[in-house]
């Protein structure tokens, strides 16, 4: 085995890296083989002697590359992935390079400060309350399940029941009320804690897919003993915002927790000019967000914030004997999240909003809602096309022949997300809405700008016009 030398195999990486995005603009923003083809590719048997690093990096750049989404590409809408800008990868890189396990502040020193200075910084940006508690995890997903197992040991503790200690066998009952339109990671959240999916109080929602006062005040009179009830700031179809003015008075009435998931939708606390949608989300007693959508730290990253930090703590801490004790005062990333062994995601955090700052993030939510209004408006003047959202932040609901029977135009909409795919141009994504299919866009990318918009809304009208025309294969 030859023996390796870091800053040639960390060079190596980095050639290949940098040429994969300097040409992400011009490549089709699709993967150019499917998953078998792929896997077909990296299919060999086990290697019975090692290989040089540089060259087992090459290999993989080549077997990789033509099987990646073009996911930090300036036109690609299909979920609501942010683009991983460069700041945040380097950051992220030199995470790898140190190895440093975050699990608290006595392992690594640097990674657990530029947590907590992070940690007050999104507080800051997201302007909500400055004594909550944050916990780094992967994602949204885990950031929900870290606030409502919070909220589960909150609200039974107030029942005198400790579910840390005792678990859940022979509890008091705990009422879950969520929207009809909750994304589906919060419903498998309640299920990891055991609430079940289907056993929830599901608010009927209106046309966009939010939670509206009278609503919810029909749902709460029903409600008894300990409750947690779930609100959402950014419908994963069309963008909407519950009405948090209308329904956080009626959740403090009947005593629940409420937590907010936000996972893109929160950022638009961010910029003064979305911030009215989240009015009243600063009640709540806990968010979940992501910063891999739009803060554009790589995967993985999310935030799970909680204003009790003493119920977070409950809910998270793991102690052991071999670990040291935390100094007093001092924050301890592992109090927060249920990993021990995980990686250092405050540098990239600290990195990203250093590098873009208030204004910078402001400005990019601001440009990325302007785009999608902008494609909005010029797919509705072309007959045949629906946008069927208000789009009031950075979605775009599409159906085609929507003046068609159902099916009719449920076939020609699924023709078009096929051909606009095939096609390469952008990526857009299907999805069902209120029982039909539709082309679902998230603009959120750090490189889309206007012109990016401009080419998406051309390409799909085109496309339309091709499968309007029937010359479709």
């Amino acid at each position: 085995m030859e023996e390796v030398s870091a800053r040639k195999i960390f060079q190596c990486a980095a050639g290949h890296a940098a040429r994969f995005r300097e040409k992400i603009t011009e490549l089709p923003q699709r993967p150019e083989l499917s998953y078998p083809a792929a896997l077909a590719t990296f299919r060999e048997a086990l290697p019975e002697q090692g290989s040089a690093g540089a060259e087992v990096i090459g290999d993989l750049a080549a077997k990789a590359e033509p099987g990646l989404h073009a996911m930090v590409g300036p036109r690609f809408f299909g979920w609501v992935i942010g683009g991983s800008h460069p700041v945040g990868v380097a950051a992220d890189w030199m995470t790898s390079a140190w190895g440093q396990n975050a699990g608290n502040h006595h392992a690594a020193p640097a990674a657990a400060a530029a947590e907590a200075v992070a940690a007050n910084w999104l507080l800051d940006l997201l302007d909500l309350p400055r004594e909550s508690s944050v916990g780094f995890a992967t994602g949204a997903t885990l950031a929900n399940f870290i606030c409502l197992a919070a909220a589960r040991g909150e609200v039974l503790r107030q029942c005198g029941w400790d579910v840390e200690a005792q678990g859940l066998f022979g509890a008091p009952p705990v009422s879950v009320l969520i929207g009809d339109d909750a994304h589906a990671t919060v419903f498998s959240a309640l299920q990891f804690l055991g609430f079940g999916h289907d056993r929830v109080v599901r608010v009927e929602t209106d046309h966009t897919g939010r939670i509206a006062a009278p609503a919810f005040a029909g749902a709460a009179t029903k409600m008894t003993g300990p409750c947690i009830a779930i609100f959402q700031a950014g419908q994963i179809n069309t963008g909407a915002f519950d009405d948090f003015s209308g329904i956080m008075p009626i959740a403090r009435d009947i005593g629940a927790w409420v937590h907010v998931d936000g996972a893109f939708g929160l950022w638009a606390r961010a910029a003064p000019s979305k911030r009215a949608l989240t009015k009243s989300a600063e009640q709540a007693h806990s968010w979940a967000t992501d910063g891999h959508k739009w803060l554009q730290t790589p995967y993985d990253c999310g935030y799970a914030i909680i204003r009790d930090q003493e119920a977070h703590r409950r809910a998270m801490t793991i102690a052991a004997s071999y670990l040291p004790p935390s100094d007093e005062g001092e924050r301890d990333p592992s109090h927060f999240v249920p990993e021990l062994s995980r990686r250092a995601r405050g540098f990239a955090t600290w990195a990203m909003i250093k590098h873009l700052g208030r204004e910078g993030i402001a400005a990019m939510v601001d440009r990325h809602c302007r785009v999608a209004r902008a494609i909005a408006e010029r797919l509705t003047v072309e007959d045949g096309i629906n946008v069927l959202n208000e789009v009031v932040l950075n979605q775009v609901l599409v159906r085609f022949g929507a003046a068609l029977p159902g099916e009719e135009s449920d076939r020609l909409t699924q023709a078009a997300i096929a051909r606009l795919q095939a096609d390469g141009t952008c990526f857009a994504g299907g999805a069902v809405w209120r029982g039909r299919k539709v082309m679902r866009l998230s603009v959120i990318s750090w490189l889309t700008d206007d012109q990016a918009g401009e080419m998406t809304a051309e390409a799909i009208i085109a496309t339309w016009r091709a499968v309007r025309g029937g010359t479709l294969v």
